[in-house]
């Protein structure tokens, strides 16, 4: 059987090889030799022709398609073989083989120059946040002070350990941090107390990881073009 093909010449899938005047001409190119692989492999001999209007093929005002795909809309040819993209409107009236090639277009750019934060630790955190987070740790060392004052704990014999305001601040800064503190705090206030300020600080040191695994994942892949 002799099958019908039509083309649209693009580079480097479909280009002229000879073209001697009053002779048909000859073609080459990566779409020609999957052709004729296909034509050996399937016995079968084929014509080929270019798209009269050298196009690819769009639809008309009147619902007509023009180029390489209203020859097949037409039945003028069998097959259409080229660089033809793979669009909605064009496979509601021909149908695509698997394509077996994507092209994109790419842009090379110089690589940023990576400068070193001291201080890139604290912006997971809003300025303001790590104010208002210094002034909770002092308004809470102040309560505990307070309410140890109001209501002393009892220390075993022998112990030195005094529950002062800068003993308070140290044993709430040591919690927050996760470290743990050095003053014993036996009183159901004061350990009703610490019990919020723990979960607080739980809360607060969680979202603080989340946020600096996403602040060093973005800076990764952030793209210097603006």
């Amino acid at each position: 059987r002799i099958i019908s093909m039509t083309f649209c010449h693009e580079e480097p899938f479909v280009m002229v090889s000879e073209n001697v005047l009053g002779k048909p001409k000859k073609y080459q190119g990566f779409s020609i030799d999957v052709l004729d692989a296909l034509s050996n492999y399937l016995g079968f001999n084929y014509e080929i022709y270019i798209a009269p209007d050298h196009k690819y093929g769009s639809p008309q005002e009147d619902g007509t398609w023009n180029g390489l795909v209203g020859e097949l809309v037409f039945k003028r040819a069998d097959i259409g073989i080229s660089a033809l993209t793979i669009t909605p409107d064009r496979e509601n009236v021909v149908d695509f083989t698997t394509r077996y090639m994507d092209y994109s277009v790419g842009v090379l750019l110089r690589r940023a120059e990576k400068t070193v934060d001291m201080f890139a630790c604290l912006a997971p955190f809003d300025l303001s946040l790590w104010a208002c987070i210094a002034g909770t740790v002092l308004l809470v060392g102040l309560l505990v002070y307070l309410l140890n004052w109001l209501n002393p704990p009892r220390l075993q014999m022998g112990s030195m350990t005094s529950t002062t305001l800068y003993n308070s601040m140290w044993f709430v800064y040591g919690s927050f941090v996760q470290q743990g503190g050095e003053v014993p705090y036996t009183t159901l206030a004061t350990r009703m107390m610490m019990g919020a300020w723990w979960l607080f600080a739980l809360i607060v040191i969680s979202s603080y990881t989340a946020n600096l695994a996403a602040f060093l994942t973005i800076t990764r892949i952030e793209s210097s073009i603006q």
